[in-house]
């Protein structure tokens, strides 16, 4: 007889970008990965396979996100699909600016209109994958939020959540002894 497992979400955040590097909000949705991104997204695909059991891939739409997903997909041989909801904070004002200004955006969206907005997503995936181990590529911010955590992963850090208990679980790394910055 077999036992039916519990699927697991492991969130990754996007690989290192110029505004990581800059310590500054990106300005633009489309921010590439750097040459460091791209090698942290790689190590972080080999991480997954050896620790992980990952069968669904998905990411946010923005570009760093959907670029390091691309990179996991193809070295775990999965397909990519962008979710909706999955998003970095609209921090507003701040696009460009660094990091420390935060405290200055009355427009920036809350952490818990972030939060709802991912759990939403997150759900649905939970929902369209029972019992699957589910890769998300997302964003620090949305992995801060939905974690309650202080301050955010470093690029390519992975957290995890148990679908049967909603436990999370921080293994953050790979990339701890690469260039890391907030996300943004």
């Amino acid at each position: 007889m077999e036992t039916a497992r519990a699927g697991r979400i492991v969130l990754v955040r996007h690989g290192e970008t110029e505004a990581n590097i800059r310590r500054c909000f990106a300005d633009s949705d489309d921010t590439p990965l750097t040459d460091a991104g791209r090698l942290q997204s790689r190590e972080l695909a080999f991480r997954l396979s050896r620790e992980f059991c990952p069968e669904v891939l998905v990411s946010s739409h923005f570009l760093r996100a959907r670029e390091t997903c691309e990179i996991i997909g193809r070295v775990l041989g999965l397909p990519t699909e962008a979710i909706p909801g999955l998003h970095e904070r609209d921090f507003g004002s701040l696009k460009g600016q660094p990091y420390e200004r935060l405290e200055e955006a009355p427009d920036c969206e809350s952490l818990d209109a972030v939060r709802r907005r991912a759990m939403a997503a997150i759900e649905a995936l939970r929902v369209r994958y029972p019992r699957r181990e589910i890769v998300i590529v997302t964003h620090g911010a949305v992995i801060q939020a939905i974690c309650g955590a202080a301050s955010v992963p470093p690029n390519c850090g992975i957290v995890t959540i148990d679908n049967a208990t909603d436990n999370v679980g921080r293994g953050f790394g790979p990339a701890a002894d690469l260039p890391v910055g907030a996300d943004h």
